[in-house]
């Protein structure tokens, strides 16, 4: 290192430590910035067209100093920004596949489809370092061609000889259960098997708690279905969706808006049913005047209905 000094940077070679000391808390300064901006995920130009200008108003205005030229010269470009972030996850995940090549972890993956349905399988790690249990995300890569079990493994694999990760030191796979990945002959958990004989395959369900409150009692799914056909009239004009807010507005509730449900997004059946008996009464209020049938129908079924916010908000709390 001293002689890639010497040749490459003559003039910081008779610098002492003190010296390169301060250039290193420098960078940690400037890379802590770039690692807010990240976290609240707006564009990178926002540091030099938002952060400096405010600093230097406040430094003006507010405290009356003088904006000192360490401000000004403070680089926060869109590709410093850009490339400081890239830094900071490669020292990320060249720390987490350093752990990886020397332990025992457990794999999980997930196929996720971003908006322009382009595949993206996303590889967590659970492992066991300084007799504590962590869980990483490891890899998100796109795949190019089709989702096949073959093309996922194929993936996954590249990435783990690429950094020299051991597949032996995979001792369990969780998977969910999509053909793709827990198929006998053509899926993940298929070739997995062929690299590493004895790994043990597990069918992860995230959302548990909600498969098995899908069958509801009679009595509950009635009032379920009262619940969400209030929600839905309203929800489903202009009008009424108008009228309602106003009426939430007359009744100074906290909230102006219900929530639809989903029926394939089940943590939207806690947010739908909190949210409309926390508006209970206005909802009443709405259907005295617009339908009167359904008003009784859901008046009938308050109790079930509280029941049911208590039960899944606390099922969406196990599965967050």
């Amino acid at each position: 290192m001293l002689d890639h000094l010497s040749r490459q940077q003559p003039e910081k070679a008779d610098k002492d430590v003190s010296y390169f000391q301060a250039l290193r808390d420098k960078r940690i300064k400037q890379s802590r910035i770039s690692m807010l901006i990240a976290e609240t995920g707006h564009s990178h130009t926002i540091g030099e067209e938002l952060l400096l200008p405010v600093i230097s108003d406040v430094l003006q205005t507010v405290l009356h100093r003088p904006v000192a030229d360490a401000i000004k010269k403070i680089p926060l470009s869109n590709n410093t920004v850009q490339r400081r972030i890239d830094e900071m996850a490669n020292n990320v995940e060249d720390a987490l596949c350093s752990s990886l090549r020397t332990t025992q972890f457990s794999l999980q993956i997930d196929e996720s489809c971003l908006p322009g349905n382009e595949a993206l399988p996303l590889t967590y790690v659970r492992f066991i370092k300084d007799e504590k249990l962590l869980q990483e995300l490891l890899l998100a890569k796109e795949l190019v061609t089709d989702t096949k079990g073959a093309s996922i493994f194929a993936l996954l694999k590249a990435y783990f000889a690429e950094k020299k990760i051991p597949l032996t030191n995979i001792v369990s796979i969780a998977t969910d259960g999509a053909p793709s990945t827990s198929g006998i002959y053509r899926g993940f958990i298929a070739f997995l098997k062929q690299e590493v004989p004895d790994v043990l395959a597990v069918h992860w369900v995230i959302h548990r708690q909600h498969l098995v409150a899908k069958k509801l009692s009679e009595r509950l799914n009635c009032s379920l279905r009262f619940a969400i056909t209030a929600v839905n009239k309203i929800k489903s004009k202009s009008l009424n969706d108008g009228i309602f807010r106003t009426m939430c507005e007359e009744n100074d509730e906290s909230y102006d808006r219900l929530f639809l449900h989903t029926e394939v997004r089940w943590l939207s059946k806690g947010n739908c049913l909190t949210r409309f008996y926390g508006l209970f009464g206005t909802v009443l209020n709405f259907f005295e005047e617009h339908d009167v049938s359904l008003c009784e129908d859901v008046k009938k079924s308050k109790n079930d209905i509280a029941y049911m916010a208590d039960l899944y908000s606390k099922f969406n709390e196990l599965n967050l």
